[in-house]
C-alpha cells in the first residue's frame, strides 16, 4: 500500500509499519522517519479519527515543517501556551517523557491564537487562560472577556479542563509601571519582552508546574529551542546560580532558543529575556510551521470563531486608542518645542518629550512636509527633527546595553576569552539582522558597534543578539552612540547619550 501527500505533493507516503508510515520528501532521496496513522489521514485527505501513535523522530533538522504530525495531530498556534502533564500507568501508553505530546492552551488576554485537536491518550492537557489587563479599569476596551469566552470554547471542542488566573496585579506591577517609568524617562519600551519575562515565563511557568502539577509548558511562538520534545519531559529543576558572570558549568546542557523554521514569523525576539529555568521546561510546536498550515489545522478541528479573530498588533493594553491620549492618562504633560537639528529654528510645539521615540514622523502644526526626530532633551522638553526619513541624524553604529541576559550561556565563552565577538543584532521584530562587534564590561553590559549605521535605535528597545539561528539574548539600550550627522561635525553632541533624563544633544559622557 501506498499514499501520496496531499499537501502540494511535498511528501511521499509508503510502506506501512503497524499504525505508521514511511516518508519522504521528493526529490531529496530521504527517508528518515515514521509518520503515525492520523497524520497520514490527514494528509491524504482521510479525515478518520485519531489513533495512538509514538513521537516522531528526524535525523535531519530540515523536516521541521512535519515534526508536529508525530505529536498526535497536537497544534498550538500565536498567543497560547499549555499545561502538560505526564499521566503514568495507562496501558498502552508510552512512559512520562516518551509518549505523545499535545499541548493544550493557555491564553494571554488581547492576544490571537489558534488551537489543536483532542489530546492523546498518556498525558493530562489543561488548557489556561491568564488575565492581564483589567478591562474593567479602561471601559471593556480590552477584549479580555472575549477572549476568555473564546479559549473556554476552544477548550470545549478538545474536551480539556480549563482554567482563568488573573495576573492583573502582577502584570501592572512588572510590565505597565516598568512601562510608564520607561515612557517618563523619554525611553522606548517593549511591554512585550518584559511580559514573556515575568509574567508567562515566571508566573504562569509556576502556576503551571506548582499548582497544575504540569511536567512542561507549551507556548504558540513561533520559535525553536535545541531540545527534542522527549527531552523536555525528562528535564529536572535546576535553579541557575546568581551572580554577574555565573560559572558557565554549573548548569549543564543549557537549552538554546532557536529561530522558527518560518523566518518571517520568527518570534525569539519576544523570547530574549526567557529565563533558562523556563526554556528547558517548554515546548515549542509551531517552531517548524508556517501560519497558513496552523490555520489549516485549526479549519479542519471546526475551530472558525478562531480563524474570524484578527492578528493582534501593537500594545494590547493600548488597542486602537489614541496613543497620546492613553499615555498623558498616566503621565503629566511636558510642552516642549519641535527644533530643526540643521539650525536651530523653532517649528512648533508638543505636549510631551516621551510622547516621541527616534525615527518616528513628528506632526507639527502647520508644516505640509514632513519632519522626523532624531533626538531628544529630557532637561529642556524639546524634540529635534530633520525633514528627511533618510537624514544622518537618524543613523548611529555605537549603543550601550545594560546587563545582558544571556539565555544559555552567560556570557558566551567566546565573548569571555576574547572581550570581543561577532554576531548580529535586531532591536525591532522582524528587521533584517545587523552584523555588529560586541565588547564586553567588566559589569556584564555590552558595547554593540554595528558594521553599518542602523536607523532609529532609541533608548529603552532592546537590543536582541543572534549567532547563526541561536537567539543568545538580550540587553535593554542604555546609551547611544553620535549621529552620523553629529559626528563629522566634532560638537559636544557628538558624547554618547545617557540614560538619565537629559538624553539629548550634549548629554552624557564619551564613549
Amino acid at each position: 500500500m501506498g499514499a501520496e501527500g496531499a499537501t502540494r505533493g511535498e511528501v511521499r507516503l509508503r510502506s506501512p509499519k503497524g499504525p505508521h508510515w514511511h516518508w519522504n520528501l521528493k526529490g531529496t532521496g530521504r527517508a528518515d522517519c515514521w509518520l503515525p496513522e492520523a497524520a497520514v489521514r490527514w494528509l491524504s485527505g482521510s479525515r478518520g479519527s485519531a489513533c495512538s501513535a509514538v513521537s516522531l523522530r528526524f535525523k535531519s533538522l530540515d523536516f521541521n515543517s512535519f515534526k508536529q504530525l508525530g505529536v498526535g495531530g497536537g497544534w498550538l498556534a500565536l498567543g497560547c501556551a499549555s499545561a502538560l502533564k505526564a499521566k503514568q500507568g495507562l496501558p498502552g501508553t508510552a512512559a512520562p517523557g516518551t509518549g505523545l505530546r499535545n499541548p493544550a492552551l493557555c491564553r494571554g488576554s488581547c492576544r490571537t491564537f489558534s488551537p489543536l485537536p483532542p489530546a492523546p491518550p498518556g498525558y493530562q492537557v489543561t488548557g489556561v487562560f491568564m488575565k492581564n489587563w483589567d478591562s474593567l479599569d479602561e471601559h471593556g476596551v480590552c477584549t479580555a472577556d472575549k477572549d476568555c469566552e473564546d479559549a473556554y470554547r476552544v477548550c470545549q471542542i478538545l474536551d480539556i479542563p480549563f482554567h482563568q488566573v488573573s495576573y492583573v496585579k502582577e502584570y501592572w506591577n512588572d510590565v505597565f509601571s516598568d512601562f510608564l517609568n520607561e515612557y517618563e524617562k523619554g525611553r522606548t519600551p517593549n511591554p512585550d519582552i518584559v511580559c514573556n519575562k515575568h509574567i508567562k515565563f515566571k508566573c504562569f511557568f509556576h502556576y503551571a508546574v506548582d499548582n497544575l502539577g504540569a511536567d512542561a509548558v507549551a507556548t504558540g511562538h513561533y520559535a525553536r529551542t535545541s531540545l527534542e520534545d522527549e527531552e523536555v519531559f525528562q528535564q529536572k529543576h535546576v535553579r541557575r546560580p546568581e551572580g554577574l558572570f555565573r560559572n558557565r558549568f554549573e548548569v549543564r546542557n543549557a537549552v538554546k532558543l532557536l529561530q522558527a523554521a518560518d523566518s518571517c514569523k520568527d518570534q525569539t525576539f519576544f523570547l530574549s529575556q526567557v529565563p533558562q529555568e523556563a526554556l528547558r521546561r517548554t515546548l515549542c510546536p509551531l517552531g517548524g510551521l508556517t501560519k497558513d498550515f496552523v490555520k489549516k489545522i485549526a479549519a479542519e478541528n471546526r475551530l472558525h470563531h478562531v480563524l474570524q479573530k484578527k492578528e493582534s498588533m501593537g500594545i494590547c493594553f493600548v488597542g486602537k486608542r489614541n496613543f497620546e491620549k492613553f499615555i498623558l492618562q498616566y503621565l503629566q504633560p511636558r510642552p516642549g518645542h519641535f527644533i530643526s537639528i540643521e539650525d536651530g529654528t523653532v517649528l512648533g510645539t508638543h505636549r510631551g518629550w516621551f510622547l516621541y521615540t527616534l525615527g518616528q514622523r513628528a506632526r507639527i502644526g502647520g508644516l505640509r512636509e514632513p519632519w522626523y526626530v532624531v533626538e531628544k532633551d529630557g532637561a529642556t522638553g524639546d524634540v529635534f527633527v530633520a525633514p528627511r526619513t533618510d537624514h544622518p541624524a537618524l543613523y548611529r553604529d555605537l549603543l550601550r546595553t545594560n546587563r545582558v541576559h544571556w539565555i544559555a550561556e552567560e556570557p558566551p565563552a567566546a565573548l569571555v576569552r576574547d572581550k570581543m565577538m561577532e554576531c548580529h543584532f535586531r532591536f525591532c521584530h522582524q528587521m533584517a539582522l545587523v552584523p555588529c562587534v560586541l565588547t564586553l564590561n567588566q559589569d556584564g553590559t555590552v558595547w554593540v558597534t554595528a558594521v553599518k549605521a542602523v536607523r532609529a535605535l532609541a533608548l529603552g528597545q532592546f537590543a536582541v543578539f543572534y549567532k547563526g539561528e541561536e537567539c543568545l539574548g538580550s540587553g535593554k539600550i542604555l546609551r547611544l552612540g553620535p549621529s552620523a550627522y553629529t559626528l563629522p561635525k566634532g560638537k559636544s553632541r557628538s558624547s554618547v547619550a545617557t540614560e538619565g533624563p537629559s538624553d539629548g544633544p550634549g548629554s552624557g559622557p564619551a564613549p
